[in-house]
């Protein structure tokens, strides 16, 4: 199956894009990415490669190494535009997160969002996670006015997880960690018809991640074809339950 993944050209998360990444072509998919001008060769955040404070808070040792294999992968530096996706061809569309500033490209696209309004509507597999989640609450549905999202269950990244990055590193690195003055939980809330019944925060963890053979402190929500994860200690159990679904609307 053809699963497309939009990037912005630099900032996006190594974990939320490498980790789906190497799921998805090692279960035999093809994985096509798109960026805003064709050819890009996109870049993670580097300090998630680095270390984002003093050697810590970036992205894992196995998902750095995932990232490093998909640098060389063909597709990775063979991008498409945003402007020229027929999103027909594609069987499924994941949308990644990041919060440095170089994320807000993809995350305000009026470009990308009409792609993705033109997917939601085609009634195929859907993955967000973490800040990828604004994208769809930022796509509306030219039928009800109102977010694609608005009548689904989903969840994005906590309010609480964003508050804590920030405060903890602003005397360092400034706004790093708030790629918008609004929450991302709280523009995520704003977009859903019934806030209270329909946005689920998940347990409460700052450190403790999912891994790829422990989803103990791992969180999805997953909502008929759409799912959704919180930040990337969810990426392996989000990558694994988005197979599941390829397969299931495969075999539908």
């Amino acid at each position: 199956m053809r699963v497309l993944i939009p990037l912005p050209d630099r900032d996006f998360d190594v974990t939320e894009v490498a980790v789906p990444w190497r799921e998805l072509t090692r279960a035999g998919h093809e994985v096509v990415f798109a960026t805003e001008r064709a050819g890009t060769r996109p870049a993670a955040d580097p300090r998630l490669l680095t270390g984002v404070l003093f050697g810590q808070l970036g992205a894992a040792a196995e998902p750095r190494r995932f990232y490093e294999q998909l640098t060389s992968a063909p597709e990775f530096t063979a991008t498409v535009a945003w402007a020229d996706l027929d999103v027909s061809g594609f069987d499924g569309l994941v949308l990644p997160g990041g919060h440095a500033p170089g994320m807000r490209q993809y995350l305000g696209s009026p470009e990308l969002r009409d792609q993705v309004r033109k997917f939601w509507a085609l009634g195929r597999p859907v993955g967000a996670i973490c800040h990828g989640v604004l994208v769809l609450a930022r796509t509306v549905d030219p039928a009800t006015g109102r977010s694609v999202l608005s009548g689904r269950r989903t969840t994005c990244l906590p309010k609480y997880m964003e508050r804590t990055a920030y405060f903890t590193t602003a005397w360092r690195l400034g706004r790093y960690y708030r790629t918008y003055p609004a929450y991302v939980e709280d523009e995520v809330r704003t977009a859903l018809a019934d806030p209270a019944g329909r946005f689920e925060r998940g347990p409460r963890t700052l450190t403790r991640r999912g891994t790829a053979t422990d989803d103990a402190h791992a969180f999805v929500v997953e909502d008929g074809t759409y799912l959704s994860a919180r930040w990337p200690g969810d990426a392996y159990l989000f990558a694994r339950k988005y197979l599941d679904l390829l397969d299931r609307c495969r075999a539908a």
